[in-house]
């Protein structure tokens, strides 16, 4: 198989994501089915991820996402799975967006080599590569991820917020209002998002609801109490609730102490992809994680430490009705 690279150089993407940044069998697997399977979380390992330079081997990032989205569609069979995902998002011979994360910087940011491997897949499942858009807040947030600013129509495009600017009217929700960026409201039919997995410093816990911070003008109007209503608000607006189809969470690192930022001394490698669409469920399962390692180190629990993700709960309650956060509920499926 090509290296992730190569396949990008010689396809119609041209070099756009080539950046700083450098097979497991199918066991276990259950068929799920295209619609939406509230509390379905499939989780993928690989603890040999990472190469001796630092950063995760590529053709093994292919392999466990391959295990993955076998495991969220039920099919076997590369190209079928992702023609699956597409045609739930409705969104064949349209544009889909790459939801990335960079606002921790080089240390902590959505990894180069998954959203290759995203990219060629939905390249060979027949998505052209002027229909794919990786974006986040800005151009700085891409770069950090190993990234490379790119608009021509004619390749995969990579570009932020800050470039195409934010729509005029406010939307509400509850107790949160905030500006979309015209990139979810005018450019992407659907979005896959691709958070990292991270403690934060206000909220507990940021991964699949937090990161559509990173899609509206002042996320920061909607940090208070913790980020409760606000996360959970956001995720209820129909844009939000409509356009993010899948999340495909990075978990191959993480920080479990001193986020949103980067904190070396308080990185870990979980070395896991979490993929569902129930995004409640799959921030549940972030947070149990972080709990287990930070329990490992001698760390406080969320509560203790009075940062509980109470957001994950208020985004399951009857009124937002995001998914599932009951434990009883969340079926977790691990290959």
């Amino acid at each position: 198989m090509k290296n992730r690279r190569e396949f990008l150089k010689n396809s119609a993407t041209g070099a756009l994501l080539l950046g700083s940044q450098g097979a497991f069998g199918l066991s276990n697997i259950m068929a799920i089915p295209a619609e939406h399977l509230p509390g379905r979380v499939v989780i993928a390992r690989d603890p040999g991820l990472y190469a001796q330079s630092g950063q995760p081997d590529e053709k093994r990032v292919l392999d466990l996402l391959d295990r993955a989205m076998a495991a969220y569609t039920g099919r076997q069979n590369t190209v079928a799975a992702w023609k699956q995902v597409i045609a739930r998002g409705n969104a064949r011979d349209k544009v889909i967006g790459l939801k990335t994360n960079g606002l921790g910087g080089k240390g902590i940011s959505t990894h180069l080599a998954l959203v290759l491997a995203i990219a060629e897949r939905l390249q060979q499942a027949g998505v052209k590569a002027g229909n794919i858009l990786v974006w986040d807040r800005n151009a700085r947030d891409l770069e950090v991820c190993g990234l490379t600013i790119n608009t021509d129509p004619s390749h995969i495009r990579c570009y932020g917020s800050d470039a195409s600017g934010y729509e005029d009217q406010v939307e509400t929700w509850g107790a949160s209002h905030a500006r979309f960026s015209k990139i979810l409201t005018r450019e992407c039919a659907m979005v896959i998002n691709l958070p990292i997995l991270k403690d934060h410093s206000m909220a507990g816990v940021t991964f699949a609801m937090k990161n559509m911070y990173g899609v509206v003008e002042r996320p920061q109007d909607l940090h208070a109490d913790g980020c409760n209503p606000g996360v959970a608000d956001l995720n209820a607006m129909p844009v939000v609730r409509e356009k993010i189809k899948l999340t495909i969470g990075d978990a191959m690192s993480s920080v479990y102490e001193g986020g949103p930022g980067f904190h070396p001394e308080h990185l870990w490698y979980p070395n896991a992809l979490l993929v569902g669409d129930d995004r409640v469920a799959l921030d549940q399962t972030a947070w149990e994680m972080l709990e287990k390692k930070r329990a490992e180190v001698g760390l406080p629990t969320f509560e203790a430490a009075g940062r509980l993700p109470r957001y994950i709960a208020t985004a399951a309650d009857a009124a937002h009705g995001l998914g599932v956060n009951d434990l009883k509920r969340i079926n977790r499926v691990e290959v």
